[in-house]
Protein backbone atom coordinates (compact mmCIF):
# COMPACT_ATOMS: atom_id res chain seq x y z
CA UNK A 1 0.00 0.00 0.00
CA UNK A 2 1.37 3.16 -0.73
CA UNK A 3 0.17 6.74 0.36
CA UNK A 4 -0.79 7.72 -3.26
CA UNK A 5 -3.25 4.13 -2.85
CA UNK A 6 -4.39 5.23 0.42
CA UNK A 7 -5.74 9.23 -0.94
CA UNK A 8 -7.14 7.18 -3.77
CA UNK A 9 -9.18 4.85 -1.93
CA UNK A 10 -10.41 8.00 0.58
CA UNK A 11 -11.42 10.31 -2.13
CA UNK A 12 -13.23 6.87 -3.85
CA UNK A 13 -15.03 6.31 -0.78
CA UNK A 14 -16.18 9.59 0.14
CA UNK A 15 -17.45 10.39 -3.22
CA UNK A 16 -19.13 7.14 -3.62
CA UNK A 17 -20.96 7.64 0.15
CA UNK A 18 -22.00 10.74 -1.24
CA UNK A 19 -23.38 9.58 -4.37
CA UNK A 20 -25.24 7.79 -2.84
CA UNK A 21 -26.71 10.46 -0.92
CA UNK A 22 -27.38 12.30 -4.15
CA UNK A 23 -25.35 14.89 -3.16
CA UNK A 24 -23.88 17.23 -6.09
CA UNK A 25 -20.22 17.38 -4.21
CA UNK A 26 -20.03 13.80 -5.00
CA UNK A 27 -18.77 14.70 -8.93
CA UNK A 28 -15.60 17.06 -8.02
CA UNK A 29 -14.44 14.59 -4.84
CA UNK A 30 -14.87 11.44 -7.66
CA UNK A 31 -12.92 13.93 -10.12
CA UNK A 32 -10.19 13.97 -7.55
CA UNK A 33 -10.50 10.02 -6.83
CA UNK A 34 -10.12 9.78 -10.87
CA UNK A 35 -6.84 11.27 -11.02
CA UNK A 36 -5.20 9.35 -8.08
CA UNK A 37 -6.29 6.37 -8.89
CA UNK A 38 -5.40 6.89 -12.62
CA UNK A 39 -1.93 6.83 -11.31
CA UNK A 40 -2.51 3.97 -9.08
CA UNK A 41 -3.56 1.65 -11.91
CA UNK A 42 -0.56 3.22 -14.48
CA UNK A 43 1.77 1.94 -11.77
CA UNK A 44 -0.16 -1.31 -11.49
CA UNK A 45 -0.08 -2.07 -15.50
CA UNK A 46 -3.86 -1.86 -15.35
CA UNK A 47 -3.92 0.23 -18.59
CA UNK A 48 -7.92 -0.17 -18.97
CA UNK A 49 -8.09 1.14 -15.57
CA UNK A 50 -5.72 3.66 -16.11
CA UNK A 51 -7.24 5.23 -19.05
CA UNK A 52 -11.14 4.42 -17.57
CA UNK A 53 -9.98 7.19 -14.96
CA UNK A 54 -9.14 9.51 -17.52
CA UNK A 55 -12.98 8.88 -18.82
CA UNK A 56 -14.57 9.20 -15.48
CA UNK A 57 -12.63 12.86 -14.84
CA UNK A 58 -14.82 13.83 -17.91
CA UNK A 59 -17.67 12.41 -16.77
CA UNK A 60 -17.52 13.92 -13.30
CA UNK A 61 -17.95 17.20 -14.99
CA UNK A 62 -20.62 15.69 -17.39
CA UNK A 63 -21.99 14.62 -14.11
CA UNK A 64 -21.88 17.86 -12.35
CA UNK A 65 -23.50 19.41 -14.88
CA UNK A 66 -26.10 17.04 -15.30
CA UNK A 67 -26.93 17.06 -11.73
CA UNK A 68 -27.02 20.56 -11.12
CA UNK A 69 -30.33 20.48 -13.81
CA UNK A 70 -31.70 17.86 -11.49
CA UNK A 71 -31.66 19.10 -8.25
CA UNK A 72 -34.81 19.20 -6.12
CA UNK A 73 -35.41 21.99 -3.31
CA UNK A 74 -33.95 19.46 -1.06
CA UNK A 75 -30.70 19.57 -2.55
CA UNK A 76 -30.97 16.04 -3.59
CA UNK A 77 -31.36 14.76 -7.18
CA UNK A 78 -34.17 13.41 -8.91
CA UNK A 79 -33.31 9.63 -10.21
CA UNK A 80 -34.80 8.11 -13.19
CA UNK A 81 -35.52 5.09 -14.95
CA UNK A 82 -34.61 4.93 -18.65
CA UNK A 83 -36.79 3.29 -21.30
CA UNK A 84 -35.80 -0.55 -21.49
CA UNK A 85 -34.24 -0.21 -24.81
CA UNK A 86 -31.98 2.22 -23.36
CA UNK A 87 -30.75 -0.58 -20.60
CA UNK A 88 -30.48 -3.21 -23.40
CA UNK A 89 -28.14 -1.13 -26.07
CA UNK A 90 -26.09 0.32 -23.12
CA UNK A 91 -25.57 -3.60 -22.17
CA UNK A 92 -24.83 -4.61 -25.49
CA UNK A 93 -22.76 -1.63 -26.34
CA UNK A 94 -20.12 -1.88 -23.39
CA UNK A 95 -20.00 -5.84 -23.63
CA UNK A 96 -19.02 -5.61 -27.55
CA UNK A 97 -17.02 -2.47 -26.39
CA UNK A 98 -15.35 -4.73 -23.52
CA UNK A 99 -14.77 -7.92 -25.81
CA UNK A 100 -12.97 -5.11 -28.44
CA UNK A 101 -10.88 -3.36 -25.81
CA UNK A 102 -9.83 -6.96 -24.36
CA UNK A 103 -8.24 -7.95 -27.79
CA UNK A 104 -6.58 -4.96 -28.40
CA UNK A 105 -4.95 -5.20 -24.51
CA UNK A 106 -4.18 -8.73 -25.33
CA UNK A 107 -2.52 -7.95 -28.25
CA UNK A 108 -0.31 -4.77 -27.58
CA UNK A 109 0.40 -4.79 -23.97
CA UNK A 110 1.46 -6.37 -20.69
CA UNK A 111 -2.11 -6.55 -19.02
CA UNK A 112 -2.32 -9.62 -16.95
CA UNK A 113 -6.07 -9.89 -17.40
CA UNK A 114 -6.77 -8.09 -20.35
CA UNK A 115 -10.59 -9.33 -20.89
CA UNK A 116 -11.36 -8.68 -17.46
CA UNK A 117 -9.69 -5.32 -17.02
CA UNK A 118 -11.11 -3.98 -20.55
CA UNK A 119 -14.80 -5.40 -19.49
CA UNK A 120 -15.29 -3.97 -16.03
CA UNK A 121 -13.68 -0.84 -17.90
CA UNK A 122 -16.49 -0.76 -20.46
CA UNK A 123 -19.20 -1.33 -17.68
CA UNK A 124 -17.71 0.97 -15.74
CA UNK A 125 -17.95 3.76 -18.11
CA UNK A 126 -22.08 1.89 -18.16
CA UNK A 127 -22.22 2.83 -14.87
CA UNK A 128 -20.97 6.39 -14.30
CA UNK A 129 -22.39 7.24 -17.37
CA UNK A 130 -26.03 6.18 -16.20
CA UNK A 131 -25.02 7.72 -13.25
CA UNK A 132 -24.61 10.95 -14.68
CA UNK A 133 -28.10 10.35 -16.12
CA UNK A 134 -29.46 9.70 -12.67
CA UNK A 135 -30.60 6.16 -13.38
CA UNK A 136 -31.45 3.83 -10.52
CA UNK A 137 -30.49 0.80 -12.69
CA UNK A 138 -26.41 2.70 -12.61
CA UNK A 139 -26.19 0.80 -9.02
CA UNK A 140 -27.30 -2.90 -10.62
CA UNK A 141 -23.79 -2.19 -12.73
CA UNK A 142 -21.83 -1.71 -10.56
CA UNK A 143 -22.50 -3.94 -7.87
CA UNK A 144 -21.62 -6.39 -11.08
CA UNK A 145 -18.53 -4.57 -11.80
CA UNK A 146 -17.42 -3.90 -7.95
CA UNK A 147 -17.34 -7.92 -7.22
CA UNK A 148 -15.49 -8.67 -9.58
CA UNK A 149 -13.14 -6.05 -9.12
CA UNK A 150 -11.99 -6.94 -6.03
CA UNK A 151 -11.39 -10.01 -7.16
CA UNK A 152 -9.26 -8.73 -9.73
CA UNK A 153 -7.45 -6.11 -7.83
CA UNK A 154 -6.54 -9.14 -4.85
CA UNK A 155 -5.02 -10.87 -8.08
CA UNK A 156 -3.09 -7.71 -8.82
CA UNK A 157 -2.02 -7.10 -4.96
CA UNK A 158 -3.96 -4.21 -5.01
CA UNK A 159 -5.42 -5.70 -1.27
CA UNK A 160 -6.33 -1.89 0.17
CA UNK A 161 -8.41 -0.79 -3.43
CA UNK A 162 -10.02 -4.67 -3.35
CA UNK A 163 -10.72 -4.22 0.40
CA UNK A 164 -12.18 -0.62 -1.11
CA UNK A 165 -14.35 -2.12 -4.07
CA UNK A 166 -15.48 -4.77 -1.09
CA UNK A 167 -16.71 -1.81 0.41
CA UNK A 168 -18.34 -0.47 -3.01
CA UNK A 169 -20.63 -3.38 -3.12
CA UNK A 170 -22.25 -2.54 0.25
CA UNK A 171 -22.38 1.00 -0.86
CA UNK A 172 -23.80 0.03 -4.41
CA UNK A 173 -26.81 -1.63 -2.30
CA UNK A 174 -26.76 1.16 -0.16
CA UNK A 175 -27.26 3.54 -3.21
CA UNK A 176 -29.87 1.00 -4.61
CA UNK A 177 -31.78 1.24 -1.63
CA UNK A 178 -31.50 4.93 -1.33
CA UNK A 179 -32.59 5.77 -4.82
CA UNK A 180 -35.21 3.53 -5.36
CA UNK A 181 -37.45 5.04 -2.94
CA UNK A 182 -37.20 8.07 -5.13
CA UNK A 183 -37.30 6.82 -8.38
CA UNK A 184 -39.45 8.60 -11.60
CA UNK A 185 -39.93 7.03 -14.92
CA UNK A 186 -38.83 9.04 -18.30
Amino acid sequence: MSLLELAAVLFSAAGVWLTGRRTVLCWPVMLVASVLYGAVFWRAHLYADTALQGVFAGLSGYGWWNWLRGVRDAGTVQVLTPPRGVMVRGVMLSGAAGVLLGVGLQRWTDDPNPLMDALLSAFSILGQVWMARRYLACWLVWLGVDVLYTGLFLVRGLDLTAGLYAAFVVLAAYGWMQWRACEKPL
